[in-house]
């Protein structure tokens, strides 16, 4: 048995016992049986694991429980989104030590902790999410990794305690932010009845990101031509500018109004760096490998 499924087996074990019992949730499971390994209550299983091939198993359990959960924000990246994204931060990162990461809708930290395997060198993490469990279940993962990380229990469109990062990486969370009195401090508060809570995610990252850094998110396909996208473009040109788009195969996603685009920005308040065009690519199927070989070279000529 390879030893993501071994990971699984022990895990999904702990978790449906608690659920079977009566005593929480199968996602509550896994936090309880986590808690239990790190403890010590009870015997981790030896198993010959990378950190890879932990977080993969730990991804399936919780994946597990998501689709037992009707909680709209119980939600998972796909592990093929986390590998594009991975790739691109580790060509744009370029060999850097000692790299600071930011995801400020962490949830369960899947997307974040796919990003940091694939970083050489030291790598400092941090993360914000408003749900008590997701941050628990990302600390644990965190901790069984092996990989220190600062979460915030917060909403996360509230100030941060944080220094400027390099890199922020998200998958925004996509819809209206309900707290209209704070929306209208943001520039992005827009003419709707509610402010896009996405577009809000997009201008608080860039106060958090050092001059010179990349914010790179999944967002909606349309961000660009949906209503308010014009302030959205002219708050971009004041921060600094979009670098590239990626359009995602349409065949990750649930349906086409659910398609999803990867966009690179990068902060320059200042203007002083040097400009170049921006990255226009579709993505293609994960499963045609000369497609993917094409489009990784065609990032490195670009890069």
């Amino acid at each position: 048995m390879h030893a993501v499924e071994k990971y699984f087996e022990q895990l999904n074990q702990a978790a449906e016992q608690i659920e079977q019992t009566g005593h929480g949730t199968y996602l509550e499971g896994i936090v309880y049986g986590l808690e239990r390994w790190l403890s010590g209550a009870e015997e981790c299983p030896i198993i010959e694991a990378t950190k890879e091939e932990k977080r993969r198993a730990i991804q399936l359990a919780i994946l597990k429980g998501m689709r037992k959960s009707s909680q709209p924000n119980h939600q998972m990246t796909p592990d093929s989104l986390g590998m594009i994204m991975a790739f691109l931060v580790q060509e744009l990162a370029d060999g850097k030590g000692n790299v600071r990461l930011f995801d400020p809708a962490i949830g369960t930290g899947n997307l974040l902790f796919t990003v940091a395997n694939h970083l050489n060198g030291d790598v400092q993490l941090y993360g914000s999410e408003v749900d008590e469990l997701l941050v628990q279940l990302a600390s644990q993962t965190a901790e069984i990794l092996n990989q220190p990380i600062e979460i915030f229990l917060q909403d996360s469109l509230r100030p941060f305690l944080l220094d400027p990062v390099d890199f922020i990486i998200s998958d925004l969370p996509v819809g209206f932010y309900p707290d209209d009195a704070h929306a209208d401090t943001f520039q992005l508060r827009g003419n709707q009845k509610h402010a896009y809570a996405h577009h809000l995610f997009i201008e608080q990252s860039f106060q958090y990101t050092k001059e010179g850094g990349q914010l790179f998110f999944l967002v909606p396909a349309d961000l660009f031509s949906s209503p308010e996208a014009q302030n959205l473009h002219q708050l971009i040109s004041t921060q600094g500018r979009l670098e590239a788009v990626f359009q995602l195969p349409e065949a990750l996603f649930k349906n086409k109004s659910a398609a999803k685009a990867l966009i690179i920005l990068r902060k320059d308040t200042q203007m002083t760096l040097p400009k170049k065009d921006v990255l226009l690519a579709q993505v293609p199927t994960l499963s045609n490998r000369k497609g993917m070989e094409l489009f990784f070279e065609k990032v490195r000529r670009w890069k």
